[in-house]
């Protein structure tokens, strides 16, 4: 019966992943009903905790967009971008990647898409090269970032097993895990594919009337944009708030309210600064705060939340009813072979599109089955796997602002831009990542 219930988690999965975030939150709802009056199974806690995380930090970022500071980003990376052309399979998946790292989402990247392809194209370089990796990049830097909820909910379920895992563990071990599986992505992506001049698709595009003319209008710009210096203002407090998260972080005393006493933990500290820092740009740039909720961030941070939601509270209420039916076969196979949870996790992810979603449903099953926390840590970068089905928006983005058609679906679905840059990125990083694992934790 376990295993028929087992089929029917994935089944809503699968259902909810059709309709996208929103449709993965409440599906899961209906998942999460038959649970409990069908199958009998006692219902969980809700992740309230990574709620409220994804709710700050969402708020907070909301507020940066409205300041205009996503656009003041926007044109310093594309300075960047255009002062090195050639090098642009390294810089544009480069830059993509901090914006991620800074900001907790890859939401935000979707306005750097058409400059890499214009910088690209303009340079005779094929699109499909820098494009394909900045989209991977743009999912690859989650597990990088202070203040992804992937991160915090690592550390609120770690830092209590282990009272000297801090947010600088596991910093240290996914940063340079995932900036090297990064650099491995972008090793194979330099040659991939054929020259424009000998690639069909482009070369039948440029014949084309409609395609030929906006290939050779292509202009995609934000240098000629004139911001306010609230967009900046905004940057420098957003990047204040990151940097005193990374303090408070590294220094519990200033945390600690009375001698002696317990820190605060990580994951209220980083809701507050926030809240707190969101605050504080609203009223130094004065922007209107209705302008909030209007931004790409707020509304895709605001699905994110609810399909975590769904997603976890009904896979948390099967694994805990059934980890004890399922711990002793589970656990020797993953004490004799530990790499296999990582195939768990990429193959979760694939089916639910969310690495937050997916560390809330498989981290407690691996500290259930006796993982130790470096191995959790060293292997988190498999919770990106939904590179593999190219159902994922800022996949599917990044194909319809390639103009050359050069990233795109092939013929058998599977055979698509992001399915190679995601393995060398995600293989590489877990290696990297248990390496550095045994060494730091």
């Amino acid at each position: 019966m376990l295993y028929i219930q087992f089929l029917f988690l994935l089944m809503m999965l699968y259902i909810g992943s059709r309709f996208g975030g929103m449709g993965l939150g409440v599906v899961s709802g209906i998942g999460l009903a038959i649970e409990v009056f069908v199958f009998k199974m006692p219902p969980t806690s809700p992740p309230i905790t990574v709620m409220l995380i994804i709710l700050a930090v969402v708020t907070c970022a909301s507020v940066l967009e409205a300041a205009g500071g996503l656009r003041y980003m926007l044109q310093i990376a594309e300075r960047l971008l255009r002062s090195r052309p050639k090098l642009i399979t390294l810089l544009g998946p480069l830059v993509t990647y901090t914006m991620t790292v800074m900001l907790g989402t890859g939401h935000a990247v979707y306005s750097i898409m058409p400059i890499i392809g214009d910088v690209a194209l303009k340079n005779g370089i094929r699109p499909e090269r820098p494009m394909a990796a900045a989209s991977v990049a743009s999912q690859l830097g989650i597990t990088a970032s202070p203040i992804s909820a992937a991160v915090v909910f690592y550390l609120t379920q770690l830092s209590g097993l282990a009272p000297d895992l801090t947010l600088l563990s596991i910093l240290g071990v996914t940063i340079p895990a995932t900036f090297i599986g990064l650099l491995a992505m972008v090793a194979y992506s330099m040659r991939r594919g054929v020259e424009l001049d000998k690639d069909p698709e482009y070369q039948r595009r440029l014949q084309d009337p409609h395609w030929g003319a906006e290939i050779k209008a292509s202009a995609a710009t934000t240098l000629g944009e004139k911001l306010p210096a609230a967009a900046r203002n905004s940057v420098l407090l957003f990047l204040l708030a990151l940097v005193s998260i990374v303090i408070i972080a590294m220094v519990p005393e200033i945390r600690t309210l009375q001698p002696g006493g317990k820190p605060i933990k990580m994951d209220v500290i980083i809701q507050m600064m926030m809240l707190a820092f969101g605050g504080i740009i609203l009223l130094v740039t004065r922007i209107k705060a209705a302008k909030v909720s209007d931004g790409v961030v707020f509304k895709q941070g605001m699905v994110a939340a609810i399909a975590i939601f769904g997603i976890a509270w009904m896979s948390d209420t099967y694994f805990q009813f059934a980890m004890p039916s399922f711990k002793a076969g589970i656990t020797e196979m993953v004490n004799n072979f530990p790499w296999t949870f990582a195939l768990a996790m990429f193959a979760v992810s694939v089916v639910i599109n969310s690495q937050a979603a997916t560390c809330i449903m498989m981290l407690p099953v691996g500290l259930a089955l006796g993982l130790s926390p470096a191995l959790l840590i060293a292997i988190m970068p498999s919770s990106y796997g939904y590179f593999f089905i190219p159902n994922y928006p800022s996949d599917i983005a990044t194909i319809n602002f390639d103009i050359s058609g050069t990233t795109k679906i092939g013929k058998f679905y599977f055979n698509h831009s992001f399915m190679m840059p995601g393995f060398f990125a995600v293989v590489t990083a877990c290696i990297v990542g248990y390496g550095l694992a045994i060494m730091l934790i």
